[in-house]
């Protein structure tokens, strides 16, 4: 198969020219069930063992009333940052599993590794007399222990899940929710702390800041790493990647370093700096999500048009793929058609169909994974045979 043509009737062929035979059998072994037990066993202990710390910390700090209002203000944000990155991915929803845990690896594992990296890091800033040492610590050294332990859990998802990691948007989103679970967990403490030193007014100050002017601060900075992973999953040049993962999280911790600089310049800079670049960069990063989404609308269309060329699919059926309004006529049309279940036919007709255009934009353009032609026709087929169970013929 060649990166022009659509697999019709080899879809054992890989584009090296190698021939690799694919069964639909399952694996009759259990070792696919012991490697899943043993990933959520050991992620499982790890968000365990972190959450009980994080839990020792708070609890030394703040008291029980205090660690509940703390924890029902924190998570107000959470209803506008988690459901904004959840409508960026409406087009290939990604599992719930790594939703869940890219959200815990911010709020456990990353919140916890920084804490200790960076009380660590400010002790040995003391014993070496540096001048000011909180100051240097939040605009130099926290950036780059945050970002990097946020960083590491888009890279781990990657890893886990490398054969549907398709670009900047799965980075975002992954990287959005890492950094939302990461403010949820640090606003805790500083919203805790504000309130036993200054009360109901330190609590309300805090959360003025935090929660309503800059909830997105985490989300945004690690999205620059996201976007830079992102970036990297497409290129073909080894060179290409290393610079776009390592420039978008130097991005991440510059941006996060000047946040932390203009919190400490008082007051009056920090309205200055948030109104002079902080609020625009973060119109622009808004901007930018819907020019992606609009953009993943239409690399659909054009990804799924050599399949309707070929017969696999029509294409009406294409374009109405390729818009989320004609998505959700076409849900709509199957549940009051065909009841709950042409409706689930109907989203796993959708959600074939988005993998397929992904994976084959990644096998256009040489960064496919091995074995990708024969997920192309695993894919293909489950599109016919969903399209059978809700209508039995092609959309119109």
């Amino acid at each position: 198969m060649t990166s022009g043509d659509v697999t019709t009737q080899h879809p054992g062929d890989t584009p090296g020219g190698q021939v690799q035979q694919w069964s639909p059998a399952r694996n009759p072994t259990r070792r696919p069930m012991l490697r899943t037990a043993l990933t959520i066993g050991v992620s499982a202990s790890v968000f365990l063992v972190c959450l009980l710390v994080l839990l020792g910390i708070l609890g030394q700090r703040l008291t029980t009333q205090t660690l509940v209002t703390s924890v029902l203000m924190a998570i107000i944000p959470l209803f506008v940052i988690v459901p904004t990155f959840l409508w960026l991915d409406r087009y290939e929803a990604e599992p719930v599993r790594y939703i869940v845990f890219a959200f815990l690896w911010g709020a456990l594992v990353a919140v916890v590794g920084a804490f200790f990296l960076n009380t660590f890091g400010l002790k040995l800033l003391v014993e070496a007399r540096w001048t000011d040492p909180l100051e240097t610590g939040a605009v130099y050294l926290a950036p780059i222990t945050e970002e990097t332990l946020k960083g590491l859990g888009i890279l781990l998802i990657y890893l886990l899940r490398r054969r549907e990691f398709d670009g900047i948007i799965d980075g975002i989103v992954y990287a959005g929710l890492i950094g939302a679970g990461f403010a949820f967990s640090e606003n805790i403490l500083y919203l805790g702390q504000a309130y036993d030193e200054y009360g109901s007014e330190g609590l309300t100050s805090t959360f003025l800041v935090r929660g309503l002017m800059g909830p997105f601060g985490h989300p945004l900075f690690t999205s620059l790493t996201g976007i830079g992973i992102g970036i990297a999953v497409t290129a073909r040049r080894p060179a290409v990647r290393a610079v776009a993962v390592l420039g978008g999280w130097a991005c991440a911790m510059l941006l996060h370093g000047l946040w932390n600089l203009s919190a400490l310049a008082g007051m009056d800079g920090f309205f200055e700096a948030y109104v002079t670049y902080q609020v625009p960069l973060f119109l622009a990063f808004v901007g930018f999500l819907f020019w992606l989404r609009r953009r993943e609308g239409r690399l659909i269309g054009r990804y799924l048009s050599p399949y309707a060329d070929a017969g696999w699919l029509t294409h009406a059926e294409v374009t109405m793929l390729s818009h989320l309004r004609l998505r959700r006529a076409a849900r709509a049309w199957a549940r009051q058609n065909g009841g709950r279940p042409a409706k689930r036919s109907m989203d796993a007709f959708q959600d074939s169909a988005s993998d397929l255009a992904l994976l084959r934009s990644r096998l256009v353009h040489g960064t496919a994974e091995v074995g990708a032609s024969e997920r192309e026709m695993v894919l293909l087929e489950a599109i016919t045979a969903h399209r059978r169970d809700f209508i039995g013929s092609p959309v119109t």
